[in-house]
């Protein structure tokens, strides 16, 4: 039996077991998703020992992701964006990050196109994948976020990227055909972190935020014509692509899907 697992702390509050455990039993797969909660100074200790015991593949959460980087064979994306969210113990342990593959496949499962300009809200991890995901699309993209020093850093990591202050956004937005909010703005409270004027029908927002499935980001956009895709998508999405590399099987997302969303 294969076991695969989920590496962080804390993980309790994580859906990634059930949405494995259910493409697992929809393919017949003989194998278990577990959680490990190392303290953050055990991270090297916790995945040799993975390694050693046998561990097919690992997911990794907050705080280890820039970590883990070091004790990976990184690939070339998740090199760039300077964050592991896993890991495959098939041969040397490498490092992939599948969020940013996560966003690009939520947006195709909703018929966008990206093409033309797409803006992200914030610098920080979802933010890094947006931005680098976007701009392997050949998209033009435009990184607003509440230090405009944090976005100016991203930006020159990202080919053709630029960066700017949010009181920016409804200019960028003027034009632009996707925006992502990778921010937790709207987690908490009911707010948002773009104007709501500034959104129209020709855009697709995604919004990171999956609980609230709903934000008010979500709401404001779609009562502006606009498409939405929630955050759930980005979730599912990044550990569909998780699953089918450990296993090289074309994952069941629908299985993956109803098991998700039965525990929003």
């Amino acid at each position: 039996m294969d076991v695969f697992g989920l590496l962080g702390n804390p993980v309790g509050h994580s859906l990634s077991p059930p949405m494995h455990e259910a493409a697992y039993e929809e393919l017949g797969i003989e194998a278990r998703y577990v959680t490990f909660e190392p303290e953050p100074d055990a991270l090297p200790a916790a995945l040799a020992g993975a390694e050693a015991l046998g561990i097919a593949g690992l997911n990794v959460t907050i705080p280890f992701k820039r970590d883990v980087l070091d004790l990976v064979e990184p690939d070339d994306l998740a090199a760039r964006i300077g964050a592991v969210n896993t890991v495959d113990f098939s041969g040397t342990p490498t490092g992939h990050n599948t969020d940013a593959e996560g966003i690009v496949r939520a947006f195709e499962r909703h018929d966008v196109d990206l093409a033309g300009s797409a803006v992200v809200v914030g610098a920080g991890g979802a933010g890094r994948a947006a931005a680098f995901a976007l701009a392997d699309e050949r998209m033009d993209v435009r990184i607003a976020n509440r230090t405009v020093e944090r976005a100016e850093e991203l930006a020159g990591a990202v080919e053709g990227a630029t960066a700017h202050p949010l009181d920016a956004l409804p200019d960028l937005l003027a034009d632009a055909s996707v925006l992502v909010n990778a921010t937790s703005v709207g987690m908490e409270e009911d707010v948002s972190p773009v104007p709501e004027a500034a959104l129209h029908g020709g855009l697709a927002v995604l919004d990171a935020v999956y609980r609230p499935v709903e934000t008010r980001l979500l709401r404001e956009a779609g009562a502006a014509g606009a498409t939405t895709v929630d955050g759930a998508w980005m979730l599912l999405y990044q550990g569909v692509a998780a699953f089918e590399r450990w296993t090289g099987r074309e994952a069941p997302v629908d299985a993956m899907n109803r098991a998700l969303r039965s525990r929003l």
